[in-house]
């Protein structure tokens, strides 16, 4: 089982192999729901009907010069109770599809986010962060909408279309003919509708995406817009992506504004009304069953205005669904490995012609082995080692040791910690021994406490205070006014690189890895403070097999074992000594 599958599959497991399926597999488990819905759709059509043929009755009482004024009583409390009724039952229908349509939500919601967490770095890098949250909120909200209104007008419409046909004939046989043909063409109508709204309300959604991507990309780059004097060319680009929306929802408009039912029903209560009054000239209708007969042909027009819009808001519902199913299909889940290998790490790492290509660049075309990001990479490091990886920028340095913690999985070759290849462990103990500390530091909108103990949320004041001081964080924490619990901004703008970085080396200490990967993390220290984190960084890689991406020829000095990349290839290996009389490449990194 994958991460993906582990909560929603404790309930049960949805059809993906369509939106309209997807979305029945999430309602149907609602169903007692559904059942509720139903019932009052029918009844709420059945008790609408009742309404014309009652007061045709008391048309005639009236008309008949002496009414029996008992039986008009009677029809007036009868209609009195079956509206109320009627009020009660349509109260239940809606109830039961706005019910629906929240869970629904809820569980895609869940679903689609439990599909995100799941999926590799290398969907994530290509994925824009603005579409994927168009989907993950306005997608998902419109399929929220196709049940309430969207199936709540359409099932309660459609049953107002088979009343005329029920009790028509009770009249003359041949009035059915009239709601019948109106029937049968308003199927073929509706039929083209939709054909003609499918692909408008995709252009709609797409559109939004294409908006929000903008927006989001502008905001989270704002200092680099703003650094550029570049805000005129980005209203220009969010302007001209709030046109082609708005052009798709006008066209859409457009669609709905010639919507033909409305004149199928215009001529439907036209002929429908004649051939009534024809039978009544002929004597075989009377006044009442007119008024009766005509009042059920109004029965037509709640269906044909609801699905003006109703059957939009289901499209617009069901383009949601099939971005939010392409989202989820559009790589194959990571394999969590569930039943993989679980055991307390040594720390012992092992490449073996290791290859990695990006999805773009890996095809039947290209050999992901010479033209990849890495190409055949072997070296063995012994557990508590501690390796400094060096190359310019470029080189793969980073990529590398993200094939440890299957970050990214290797195209060819074997990536294998403790003699075992990394796919073959259970990928949350794998990533719970191994703790990787990035050159961009990634904080959370939340106190300083939080963020330190977010690999271990159990942790203890104490264990955090102490990981703090080992990170040497604790005096500038404790500098704020409010200590552990200052709130950081997002992405923790609100502290300096130095200080986001001791916070992410405390967040590595709490956890204790068997593994650490520091990926260029003291590139913004101060020099005040260079040589307490370097302190702090030696004393926490004993015991534990360390590896340190960095320029610092400081920190590459005392590594037991030094990797020299360049153009994606290991080109050299050794100690410090070793490589300055051995590798002209990696004296040409510290003579640049």
């Amino acid at each position: 089982m994958n991460i993906a599958e582990f909560r929603i599959a404790k309930e049960y497991r949805t059809d993906q192999r369509g939106p309209v399926r997807w979305v029945f597999s999430h309602a149907i488990r609602q169903w007692p729901l559904l059942l509720m819905a139903l019932f009052g759709a029918v009844g709420n059509a059945a008790l609408a009907a009742v309404l014309p043929i009652l007061m045709g009755e008391a048309f005639n009482l009236v008309l008949s010069g002496s009414p029996d004024l008992t039986r008009l009583g009677q029809i007036a409390i009868t209609l009195a109770i079956s509206q109320l009724i009627r009020g009660v039952i349509q109260f239940s229908r809606n109830f039961g599809f706005e019910w629906i349509a929240q869970r629904v939500e809820r569980d895609v919601r869940d679903e689609l986010y439990i599909n995100l967490l799941g999926k590799s770095m290398t969907f994530h890098n290509l994925q824009s962060v603005g579409d994927t949250m168009s989907r993950a909120t306005n997608d998902v909200r419109e399929v929220n909408y196709l049940f309430s209104p969207g199936m709540a007008q359409v099932l309660g419409s459609l049953n107002f279309l088979i009343m005329p046909l029920i009790f028509a004939p009770r009249y003359h046989p041949t009035l059915i003919l009239t709601p019948l043909i109106f029937v049968i063409l308003y199927y073929f109508a509706l039929r083209n509708y939709l054909g003609q709204l499918r692909p408008v309300t995709d252009r709609v959604r797409a559109t939004f995406g294409q908006l929000n991507t903008r927006l989001s990309e502008a905001l989270d780059g704002i200092e680099t817009v703003k650094g550029s004097a570049q805000e005129d060319a980005e209203v220009a680009r969010f302007s001209a992506n709030a046109s082609s929306y708005r052009s798709a929802v006008v066209r859409q408009g457009d669609v709905e504004a010639r919507f033909i039912p409305l004149l199928l029903l215009t001529l439907a209560l036209g002929f429908g009304l004649l051939h009534a009054l024809i039978l009544f000239h002929q004597g075989i209708l009377d006044v009442g069953q007119v008024v009766a007969y005509f009042g059920l042909l109004l029965m037509l027009d709640f269906p044909t205005f609801a699905s003006m819009w109703a059957y939009s808001r289901i499209s617009l519902g069901l383009a949601g669904a099939r971005r939010i199913l392409d989202l989820m299909h559009r790589e194959t889940y990571l394999d969590e490995n569930v039943s993989g290998h679980q055991a307390q790490m040594r720390g012992e790492v092992e490449f073996e012609e290791v290859c990695f290509a990006y999805p773009q660049q890996n095809n039947a075309e290209t050999d992901a082995c010479d033209d990849g990001i890495l190409q055949h990479i072997s070296f063995r490091v012994k557990p508590g080692q501690t390796v400094a990886i060096v190359g310019q920028t470029g080189t793969g340095k980073t990529t590398l040791v993200r094939l440890i913690n299957r970050i990214y999985d290797s195209t060819s070759g074997t990536v294998r910690v403790d003699g075992l290849d990394v796919r073959d462990w259970n990928l949350a103990v794998l990533r719970q021994q191994i703790s990787i500390i990035e050159q961009d530091v990634f904080l959370f909108s939340r106190t300083i406490a939080e963020n330190i103990a977010f690999g271990k949320p159990d942790a203890t004041q104490e264990q955090i205070e102490a990981a703090a001081r080992a990170a040497q964080a604790h005096e500038f924490i404790t500098g704020f006014s409010e200590g552990y619990q200052t709130a950081v901004g997002e992405r923790g703008v609100t502290l300096s690189g130095g200080q986001r970085q001791r916070i992410a080396l405390a967040r590595a200490f709490l956890t204790d890895p068997r593994i650490l990967i520091l990926d260029d993390s003291t590139s913004a220290i101060d020099s005040a403070t260079e040589d307490k984190i370097q302190r702090a960084i030696y004393t926490a890689a004993r015991g534990r097999t360390t590896f340190i991406i960095t320029h610092r020829l400081s920190q590459i000095r005392w590594a037991d074992l030094i990797l020299v990349l360049r153009r994606g290839q290991l080109v050299a290996t050794g100690s410090h000594d070793e490589l300055m009389k051995t590798s002209a490449a990696y004296r040409r990194i510290f003579s640049e």
